[in-house]
């Protein structure tokens, strides 16, 4: 069994707010062995000297998506199945570059995508998916134009890269079983209308409460959950009330509805750095003009609903949400969040916060004995300078997933 040993580092476990000095780490296999803050011996151990660097647990994004290759999602539906696979292939091994070793996909993974990354065929995270987004006719994942309504025939069928439509009980059951049975990790559905979709305004209700309502019993039979597309106080609400576990975005949340979800134990997930890049460059890379327009409401009130979900005790998930050439913006999602919430805090949502959301508490997104060894190394103290983590990975020279070192520059 491979081991290694990590020495002269400050480590941030995942778990507390300060760094931890004169700490060695011992991996053997794909564990974290030993947490020792005296010298370990260990002879069959390869030696990393870390050079007093900050050595963390590997990043978590909880909404990513890997096919999204265009910010134009009615554009990657005539997009051929395999060319988006090579741009989901890259656009992962740069996720793992930037330090982020576990990604829970938010619509359009799928189990071969999965399997490449498990298996080194594709040097990515590791990942975790609900498969394709339910989503009723005229909602935020009917991506077809506004001019059709009809199914394609099967000859021209779009590629439903991201969602699936689903309507009626009957359908989302069957929808919901066909995700799982497909690998799924989880169920996202559609709950309100959404920036990218053409036909749906931001306050629209998706999905009656019979139809949520079965999303989240099927999921739960599968010891799963459901994670939910939300921005207004009146879908999150709903959401919540009826079981869905992850409420995404929730950029108009009022203090009521933050209230309900601590109640519940809900999770939220925001998504700051993706309404940045697309009111930066979505024009310049193809956003339709409708969801232009609806950008600006949910954009202004990001910041706001930080402050309201932290005040409310909301457990918060770190993820971004990125299309297409966007997506190496991933890592800015740190310097937003901090212009609110500690940078503690910040860490611990893209570490041991998303480990809890995706149910591998203890697992992932902490150092400890037993953790699986997701472990990067950092050119500075990211508790004093979030910014360390921005960019492609310049100041991250260590990746190591599951006990084995996929990037090493240390040398």
């Amino acid at each position: 069994m491979a081991s290694t040993l990590f020495r002269n580092l400050r480590l941030f476990d995942g778990s507390g707010d300060a760094l931890r000095e004169g700490v060695e780490i011992l991996v053997e296999g794909d564990r974290v062995k030993e947490v020792a803050d005296a010298p370990i011996r260990s002879a069959a151990a390869r030696i990393v000297e870390c050079g007093g660097r900050t050595l963390m647990p590997g990043l978590i994004d909880a909404h990513f998506h890997a096919y999204a290759a265009d910010a134009d999602l009615g554009r990657l539906e005539r997009m051929p199945r395999s060319l988006q696979a090579v741009h989901a292939a890259r656009k992962l091994e740069e996720a793992l570059a930037r330090g982020f070793t576990t990604i829970r996909d938010a619509g359009g993974a799928d189990w071969g995508l999965a399997t490449a990354c498990d298996t080194g065929l594709i040097r990515g995270p590791r990942l975790l998916f609900p498969g394709r987004a339910l989503s009723p006719t005229g909602g935020h994942g009917d991506m077809r134009p506004n001019v059709f309504l009809d199914q394609f025939c099967g000859c021209c069928a779009p590629s439903m890269a991201i969602s699936v439509i689903a309507d009626g009980v009957d359908e989302v059951r069957k929808a919901v079983r066909g995700e799982l049975k497909r690998g799924a990790h989880a169920i996202k559905i559609m709950a309100s209308g959404g920036v990218a979709s053409p036909s749906d305004p931001i306050w629209a209700l998706q999905y009656s409460e019979e139809e949520i309502a079965t999303a989240v019993w099927e999921a739960k039979a599968w010891r799963s959950y459901v994670l939910a597309h939300a921005y207004t106080p009146e879908s999150i609400a709903r959401a919540v009330r009826l079981g869905v576990r992850s409420i995404e975005h929730a950029n108009l949340i009022d203090a009521p509805t933050a209230s309900l979800m601590a109640e519940k134990g809900a999770f939220a997930v925001p998504t700051l750095v993706t309404y940045e890049a697309l009111a930066d460059e979505g024009p310049s890379l193809g956003l339709p003009p409708e969801s232009q327009r609806k950008l600006a409401d949910v954009r202004e009130a990001g910041l706001g609903s930080l402050e309201i979900l932290k005040r409310a005790g909301v457990r918060m998930g770190f993820g971004t949400d990125l299309l297409g050439a966007m997506h190496r913006r991933q890592s800015d999602e740190f310097v937003i969040r901090r212009q609110v919430l500690p940078a503690a805090e910040v860490l611990w949502q893209a570490t041991s916060g998303n480990a809890a959301l995706v149910q591998r508490e203890g697992a992932l997104g902490v150092v400890q004995p037993g953790a699986i060894a997701d472990l990067i190394l950092v050119e500075g103290d990211p508790l004093a300078d979030i910014g360390v983590l921005t960019g492609q990975g310049e100041r991250i020279p260590f990746v190591m997933k599951a006990g084995e070192a996929l990037i090493d520059r240390l040398h």
